[in-house]
């Protein structure tokens, strides 16, 4: 019987998607791990590849298409012996007489020769991924799949390294539900504006999801808020002399890349602020994982960088330039921009003196970083002195941290700053 190719839920918030490329045409020939399509999601452009041989019989939905659904037939896959005229009867055929787990090219559930964890349970793998970890002897049951319902897929054993195997939990992400309509309706502010020149733009998928979760955030998420400021004299000094000892690596760092290193450190010294909400639960984060705002055209990106305390400031440095190129790009998988457990968003780049970040969901808290300006402040011989000073605000989820632990928190990335040599020891 003909097979139905399905619309993929390449990420946990994926509801739909637009099917930006075919990379086949009716007629051609494919076999598992061959790429079929590059679909936008709300967040990135990615490749999805075939499960099962066979030949495309027909495109349903043509290139270019948005708002596809996740789980609408995009194409029909004909096995050996079939022709087009068996795809009739896959149209027809009623949903409910559908199988539990039909063998579909999108559907994980239905992967063959799915690999076996120590304990005997399936473990789900696209071919290709597959391939690649017996060629690198990864055991796959160590590895934590990005794709649909955990499924492993390329990216997630591309960059993993062979080691004993240990069972990785599975975590199904809800999906993050629409905003709920609040003020007035479209057609409400239309007829507002009737009679003057405006430019109607409407909401792509990233636009969509942003809208979603940040009106999630502030509805649900009981904000407080920390400030202080930090002295960077000792900081700057410290980053000139370091830069000119790295330029003959063509290593460059940045306020930004100290921030980061702060904050992962400042995780380890006060481990009850490196948490997340879950639900009916908080889960209390073993390493540093730390996500930072992108600015892209159209919306933004929170890449994480994963033990951000283990690496040197040189090592997150170049992670951070490449994760912002490749979120510039839209070409980031999702197992690289979703998890972490705390964000830095940085607009002291901008100009932007002090303002307040919202919390991204689950994650307890988010760093907001304003601009180092000179100002006069009272040194410690009570003599008024100029120095370059930054303001940075905390927003804290109150279910997951309380106003103790954040300032004890805020201190430690404080403290870290203004003594940046203690950040090498």
């Amino acid at each position: 019987m003909p097979i139905e190719i399905l619309m993929p839920a390449l990420s946990p918030t994926m509801e739909e998607g637009t099917l930006a490329k075919w990379l086949v045409k009716e007629g051609d020939t494919v076999s598992s791990g061959d790429l079929l399509a590059e679909i936008e999601t709300d967040k990135a452009t990615m490749e999805f590849e075939a499960v099962d041989d066979g030949v495309i019989g027909k495109i349903m939905i043509p290139e270019g298409s948005a708002n596809v659904k996740v789980n609408t037939v995009i194409a029909v896959l004909l096995a050996e012996g079939e022709s087009a005229s068996d795809i009739g009867a896959v149209k027809a055929a009623p949903a409910a007489a559908a199988p539990a787990a039909p063998a579909t090219a999108s559907a994980p559930a239905s992967a063959p020769a799915a690999a076996k964890a120590s304990d005997g349970a399936r473990v789900f793998a696209s071919p290709l991924a597959r391939r690649i970890a017996a060629d690198k002897g990864l055991d796959l049951s160590g590895i934590t799949g990005s794709g649909p319902h955990g499924r492993i897929v390329k990216a997630d054993v591309e960059g993993a390294t062979a080691g004993p195997a240990k069972a990785a939990p599975v975590v199904t992400a809800a999906p993050v539900a629409a905003a709920a309509p609040t003020g007035p309706s479209s057609d409400m502010v239309a007829r507002m504006y009737e009679g003057r020149e405006y430019i109607e733009i409407p909401l792509n998928g990233m636009r969509k999801t942003i809208a979603a979760r940040l009106t999630e955030a502030k509805q649900t998420i009981p904000h407080f808020y920390l400030r202080r400021e930090i002295k960077l004299d000792a900081l700057m000094a410290f980053r000139a002399d370091l830069n000119k000892k790295l330029a003959s690596r063509d290593v460059k760092l940045s306020v930004n890349d100290f921030i980061i290193k702060a904050c992962a450190m400042a995780l380890q010294a006060v481990p009850e602020a490196n948490a997340v909400w879950a639900g009916d639960k908080v889960l209390q984060m073993k390493a540093s994982d730390v996500a930072v705002a992108v600015a892209i055209e159209g919306g933004l990106f929170t890449p994480v960088l994963k033990d951000a305390d283990t690496k040197s400031l040189s090592a997150l440095s170049a992670e951070m330039k490449d994760l912002a190129a490749r979120a510039r790009d839209r070409k980031l998988a999702p197992h690289e921009y979703q998890g972490g457990s705390f964000a830095i968003s940085n607009l002291g780049m901008m100009g932007i003196e002090n303002f307040d970040a919202v919390i991204n969901p689950p994650h307890g808290g988010i760093l907001a970083v304003g601009a180092g300006i000179k100002k006069p402040v009272v040194g410690d011989d009570n003599q008024i002195t100029i120095a370059t000073v930054m303001s940075v605000t905390l927003s804290v989820d109150h279910r997951v941290i309380d106003g103790a632990v954040g300032a004890k928190f805020l201190g430690a990335i404080v403290d870290n700053l203004e003594q940046p040599l203690t950040m090498l020891a």
